[in-house]
């Protein structure tokens, strides 16, 4: 919403970018202009020191320091103007992804796969960490040679490895068969939730059956998958009403609902608004 009260729309998409993988260093950068952009790109922001706001979708964040933000594609972020910040942004698509060795991706999924429960990070040794993305910039900055992307993949893989290991649970996500499939599930979720809402069409991927879906997300996320599901709807529906003019009708045929009226009930039950009355009322992010 401007200084008129007139709610404004103007949301960038990533532009592309070379191979699916870049990292900057930001030494000391003020944000002048509070661009809104929806991302196709996985990002790490590390931040040394810095003061103002960063908003993620419809999450509000101070910028301090010795931290560090995990944003997934999808998502909608920007600065506040005046905002300073000192650190790196690293952007890498999934097709860069795949070229890291398994345990990596292990990592990648269990961060990446539930991102709003990993979005900030505390990082008690900031020191390692950025070492780490210096040495992955002079790489990254280096002339070009054969392999260099599978080098910049093997010190990525490094980063994520070391970022799961801030969390207990995050190192222990992956030892179970139990725990494999729950990070199998939200991966199907993150990708299909726009065209698939039923559980039992989940569980039939996984090849197991609906039940023991249910009681696997209960023990590992105090959830159930249907709750999961649904939570991956209202946030793309939020996006959608904050971010762009869509009409309602528009946004409901895109999440799979037969009609207007069925999102609109399925929206209010789960924010108390209807999404006309979301739209209305939402300050646009950064002002």
């Amino acid at each position: 919403m401007d200084q008129t009260g007139t709610i404004s729309f103007e949301t960038l998409i990533d532009k592309e970018i070379r191979d699916s993988f870049s990292i900057s260093l930001w030494d000391a950068h003020v944000v002048e202009t509070s661009t809104v952009l929806r991302i196709t790109y996985n990002r790490i922001f590390l931040i040394r020191k810095g003061s103002g706001t960063l908003f993620i979708d419809d999450k509000t964040y101070p910028v301090v320091e010795n931290e560090m933000f995990l944003l997934g594609k999808g998502q909608v972020f920007s600065f506040a103007v005046g905002t300073v910040v000192s650190g790196y942004e690293l952007c890498f698509g999934d097709c860069f992804w795949e070229k890291t060795p398994a345990s990596a991706n292990n990592c990648k999924a269990v961060l990446f796969n539930n991102i709003t429960a990993n979005q900030h990070l505390p990082i008690p040794d900031f020191h390692e960490f950025s070492s780490l993305f210096q040495t992955l910039l002079l790489e990254y900055s280096s002339d070009d040679y054969p392999n260099k992307v599978d080098a910049l993949a093997a010190y990525l893989k490094i980063i994520m490895i070391k970022t799961g290991n801030l969390n207990d649970s995050l190192i222990q996500a992956y030892d179970s068969h139990e725990s494999q499939l729950y990070q199998q599930f939200m991966a199907l979720v993150a990708e299909r939730y726009q065209s698939m809402h039923d559980v039992s069409e989940f569980a039939a991927l996984l090849n197991i059956p609906t039940r023991k879906l249910s009681d696997i997300c209960k023990r590992n996320s105090d959830k159930g998958p249907k709750d999961i599901i649904n939570s991956h709807i209202i946030t793309e529906a939020k996006r959608a009403l904050q971010f762009t003019t869509k009409p309602v009708k528009e946004i409901a045929f895109d999440l799979n609902f037969s009609t207007a009226e069925q999102f609109s009930h399925f929206f209010k039950k789960y924010t108390q608004f209807s999404p006309q009355l979301y739209r209305i009322s939402f300050v646009k992010i950064g002002m």
